[in-house]
């Protein structure tokens, strides 16, 4: 298997400093907007920002993690057992603007569940989608993210690795291609 380095650890920090200051032109002081990351590897990225925000901010950011293990479309249809994560999400949606956090977009079906699990939370006043690393050649829904740390141009038989320093020891993006 050969891989290429996307990001590396001090580009992985600039990315998610960048992601921060654009979601604070549009959410100002976060008084009425959250973030919810993704189980499982969308809630690093979103303690990442969460922590970030807080810093530049001055105050604590709301921020939860979802599971969609029972909202996938596939979860029927595996014989494989899916144990699904943990949701904590202890405040209020209802007429906030959520920020759907993911580290990778691919085919966008994570993300419709990430939706379809959101409103047993109540009713979002709007939904947007922060992702670290966009595949933007491989959607079978039509999602696209608002906010891009990176974007690669992949085909189907590469993969995207994001390792995080929680479980992997380093941050670090690689692109893993079969030979």
């Amino acid at each position: 298997m050969q891989q290429r380095l996307l990001l590396n650890d001090g580009q992985f920090d600039i990315t998610i400093n960048r992601l921060c200051y654009q979601l604070i032109e549009n959410h100002n002081n976060f008084e009425h907007s959250v973030i919810i990351g993704l189980q499982p590897r969308g809630i690093f990225l979103a303690k990442r920002l969460k922590n970030h925000l807080s810093e530049i901010l001055g105050h604590t950011i709301l921020c939860g993690n979802l599971d969609v293990t029972f909202y996938r479309d596939d979860f029927r249809r595996s014989e494989k057992i899916h144990i699904p994560s943990a949701t904590e999400i202890d405040f209020i949606i209802e007429n906030k603007k959520v920020i759907l956090v993911d580290d990778v977009l691919f085919t966008g079906r994570t993300i419709r569940s990430g939706l379809d699990a959101i409103l047993a939370f109540g009713r979002p006043q709007k939904v947007e989608l922060l992702v670290l690393i966009d595949r933007r050649y491989s959607r079978q829904l039509p999602i696209e993210p608002d906010y891009i740390g990176k974007t690669v141009d992949t085909i189907a038989s590469e993969k995207v690795k994001v390792e995080w320093v929680e479980t992997d020891g380093k941050d670090q993006v690689w692109l893993q291609t079969k030979e």
